[in-house]
């Protein structure tokens, strides 16, 4: 998964932000498969269980079979096509997502040899925040930060101080 690079910021700004708002009493259902950061937050002493790569555009049953107290979608919702209907069948009362903004200067991202590694979405934070105030979710917290690359170009230099993460700590309306 991060074969050349670890995103060592990205995951410290989500540790720092899911230790605000949740304890490691509550527990974790973590979408997507286990991943380096599903690991970080079990080391951290959290519960967390792995939905286990079923298309959750198609089969959302992961959330009627048990609640958990919290979903957690890290880098998740760019690659769903719907990801209404998800927001909407989660049972927990409390949702963090984190997505990669949508960048003016570079177009969506798409693996030719991965059909799961492409986003269909590339979200604003606006859309994010409309997304979750349409499916019932009111935001609590949100954050966003740079991805700066040491690398040489306009891309680059445009990195530094354009914002390319935002994550969202949410409760259900009830």
């Amino acid at each position: 998964m991060y074969e050349k690079t670890f995103p060592n910021k990205r995951f410290k700004h989500t540790l720092e932000f899911l230790n605000k708002h949740t304890s490691t009493a509550e527990t974790i259902l973590d979408l997507g498969v286990e991943n380096p950061f599903s690991k970080i937050m079990k080391e951290a002493g959290y519960s967390v269980k792995n939905t286990s790569g079923e298309d959750l555009d198609i089969d959302q049953s992961v959330f009627s079979a048990e609640k958990q107290d919290v979903v957690t979608a890290f880098e998740i919702f760019e690659h769903l096509l719907n990801p209404y209907t998800i927001l909407s069948e989660i049972k927990s009362d409390k949702l963090f997502i984190s997505i990669p903004m949508r960048l003016w200067f570079s177009p969506a991202y798409r693996s030719k040899t991965d059909m799961w590694d492409r986003h269909y979405h590339e979200f604003e934070d606006w859309q994010l925040d409309w997304l979750l105030e349409k499916t019932g979710w009111k935001i609590i917290d949100r954050q966003k930060w740079t991805n700066p690359v040491n690398k040489i170009g306009i891309r680059p230099l445009l990195r530094r101080f354009t914002n390319r993460y935002y994550i969202v700590y949410a409760e259900r309306i009830k």
